[in-house]
């Protein structure tokens, strides 16, 4: 089992996440951040971190959102390691609540 990203991270980027990671499994891409399954460790320090709940363990993905480990393991393996915090988009809180965002995901 491992946590993943979904797509309310998509144009807000919050990283609070990434420094509480004791295995460096985020990976950054241009509008998202994504969870390497493969390196995840399920500790579940990152998702009480997320102020927007973007990060969920894959056993609570429901079947809609099955394609989301898939796309985290896979950008995971295209994108680089993130493991220092940085400043959200400055428009990060008027995406926060946008719904169905995939379509804004830049890979």
């Amino acid at each position: 089992m491992a946590f993943v990203v979904n797509e309310k991270c998509i144009k807000c980027k919050y990283t609070d996440c990434v420094e509480v990671c004791p295995v460096d499994c985020f990976h950054e891409g241009p509008n998202m951040l994504v969870i390497d399954p493969d390196e995840c460790i399920d500790c579940a320090l990152c998702e009480p971190e997320c102020p927007i709940d973007a990060i969920q363990s894959e056993d609570d993905l429901t079947p809609e959102q099955s394609s989301i480990l898939e796309l985290n393991e896979r950008l995971a393996a295209n994108w680089p390691v993130i493991s220092v915090r940085k400043d959200a988009p400055a428009d990060a809180k008027e995406w926060e609540n946008v719904p169905d965002k995939l379509q804004y995901l830049e890979e």
